[in-house]
């Protein structure tokens, strides 16, 4: 993917929590740093297990690598919870149920769920990746109610009509989405065009 110009002025939070599916955080903070957003990663203690079990990787690495801001996910002090902060977005990729089921009664009880109420109080994007199967009926309640609040659902569940080749094709697919709700240009993935079965 060649760099580009970020067509936001402010940062974008990337929270990796505990739920299956670090891959998705990682490629997408790759993906944000190669278009030229500073990302300001956050990485709950079980998302670290997550890395470390999934990907081989720690948060300390994926910073380094991509350019991003590490933030102590227990410091509900840092600029990722601020109101106040130039910050566009939160993403919070992969989201564990625990982590949705916090958001949707309103606790900001650490650093990515203070984060997500702060982008729901100041009308930020927020954008929640849960990755789970099935879905217990608490989990579909909590979704419903944080869409209903203008929060951005994108489950883990990648297509499969652009004739995946690899996991990465995978993984691209779930980023691809993620980068068009944010409102970024790219060029990961095949979009549809209604020529494909004509």
């Amino acid at each position: 993917m060649q760099k580009g110009v970020a067509q936001y002025m402010g940062e974008v939070v990337v929270a990796i929590t505990g739920a299956s599916g670090a891959i998705y955080g990682k490629r997408l903070t790759e993906c944000l740093s190669n278009l030229g957003v500073q990302v300001r990663l956050v990485v709950t203690e079980s998302g670290e297990l997550t890395l470390a079990h999934e990907c081989q990787t720690d948060k300390e690495t994926i910073a380094a690598n991509y350019s991003a801001i590490l933030e102590d996910g227990k410091n509900v002090a840092a600029k990722s919870a601020s109101g106040s902060a130039n910050i566009d977005a939160v993403v919070i990729c992969p989201c564990s149920g625990t982590t949705l089921g916090k958001l949707a009664a309103g606790i900001g009880d650490n650093l990515v769920t203070r984060s997500a109420i702060v982008a729901l109080k100041e009308r930020r994007k927020l954008i929640i990746v849960p990755r789970e199967a099935p879905y217990a009926t608490a989990h579909l309640e909590n979704m419903a109610k944080l869409s209903s609040w203008n929060t951005i659902i994108i489950p883990a569940s990648p297509g499969f009509y652009n004739h995946p080749q690899s996991i990465d094709d995978l993984v691209d697919f779930i980023v691809a989405r993620i980068l068009d709700q944010l409102g970024l240009e790219h060029d990961i993935g095949k979009r549809w065009t209604g020529k494909e079965i004509q």
